[in-house]
């Protein structure tokens, strides 16, 4: 393949990063690509954690199809690592292996890193550049950077509904406002996410596996139950398979050993209300290395989160129809006054399949 600008090698370097969009968390998803002389010789993509990163693929990959990388330039998607945690320094393999130039999309905004990679490389003699396709390297790793910015992961609330707004009827009948396709796409959104978060009472209403069915995926993420009172019955589908976290408001030694045969971890995160503190839950989920969250709650925890600014962009699917009063998306209190709605940005639009995918923001970045 030949790459005739610096701007296909990034595209290119952004296409690899994209093949690990299931896989590398709680790593970033990095691809890189070298060139030489316009000619692709080398490419890769972030392992799981622990194992190779992005520019230590290529380099292989560019040896096992016999070619020498001293000299070659390496487009990468985000600043190689220049620190030792799970695996070396990259930066330092990218010397010692000759490489001539450098082109990152972006600066890593892990602290450890922090541009000291690129400024390695530059100390070394390489020729270095960065801030090609930052954007599009910025939405790649959305929730990386939420994380290693905020302390806390990217959080997409998904809901579908009708075009009045309405996710059920009073009945709780829902099955389906929206169709396959988007059904599909929603648990390909699903899939990306680290961990699927939902309330008690989704749990007793519908009692949902919350896992990734309709795309292939190579792993599950976790699933985490917000669940004040621990109501929580043992033989609840989404406990299936263990490593479910609970997150209750108080203790109760009882039920917790009862859930904890069944594989889940209780969470006891308490605010001044007796109910979950959720702020304190999206930093506690940051510790955890949690970089994206995904939300697939009722109309009442959603509220909450929105109410407490936990939650960073909708995932709306709106079905072509109308179905009068019934249950809303979102249990947020009446106005009396304009200035106190909450303000969203539109990102992206698409139809899937009969229904419209709307992405919108509380806090663009």
């Amino acid at each position: 393949m030949k790459i005739a600008s610096d701007l296909e090698g990034m595209r290119l370097a952004l296409e690899w990063a994209g093949k690990g969009l299931y896989t590398t968390s709680p790593n970033p998803r990095i691809g890189c690509v070298i060139v030489r002389d316009g000619e692709v010789i080398g490419a890769g993509v972030t392992q799981a954690a622990g194992q190779d990163h992005a520019e230590i693929q290529a380099m292989k990959d560019a040896r096992q199809r016999g070619h020498d990388v001293r000299g070659a330039t390496a487009y990468v998607t985000l600043e190689p690592c220049s620190h030792h945690g799970r695996t070396p320094p990259c930066a330092d393999a990218l010397v010692r292996a000759g490489l001539g130039r450098v082109v990152a999309a972006m600066e890593d905004p892990n602290p450890l890193v922090a541009g000291q990679g690129m400024r390695k490389l530059a100390a070394a003699g390489i020729e270095v550049a960065s801030g090609l396709l930052a954007a599009e390297a910025h939405e790649m790793n959305i929730g990386f950077f939420s994380r290693m910015r905020r302390g806390q992961p990217w959080v997409r609330m998904k809901s579908a509904a009708s075009l009045d707004g309405m996710t059920a009827l009073h009945n709780g009948q829902s099955q389906w406002i929206t169709g396959p396709e988007a059904r599909a796409d929603g648990h390909a959104w699903r899939a990306r996410a680290c961990a699927i978060l939902t309330g008690i009472g989704t749990v007793k209403a519908d009692d949902p596996q919350l896992n990734v069915r309709s795309v292939e995926t190579p792993r599950q993420p976790r699933r985490i139950v917000v669940d004040s009172k621990l109501e929580i019955s043992p033989s609840a589908r989404i406990l299936e398979g263990g490593g479910t976290w609970i997150v209750a408001a108080a203790a109760n030694p009882e039920k917790e050993a009862a859930l904890r045969e069944r594989g889940a971890e209780i969470i006891v995160l308490p605010n001044a209300h007796g109910k979950v503190d959720l702020p304190e839950l999206m930093r506690e989920l940051g510790r955890r290395q949690i970089n994206e969250l995904h939300v697939e709650a009722g109309s009442k925890l959603n509220g909450s989160l929105i109410r407490e600014g936990c939650v960073d962009e909708l995932l709306l699917y709106l079905a072509p129809m109308l179905l009068g009063d019934a249950q809303g998306m979102f249990a947020l209190p009446a106005l009396a006054e304009l200035s106190g709605k909450y303000d969203l940005k539109f990102h992206e639009f698409k139809q899937v399949g009969s229904d419209l995918r709307i992405l919108a923001r509380f806090n663009p970045q």
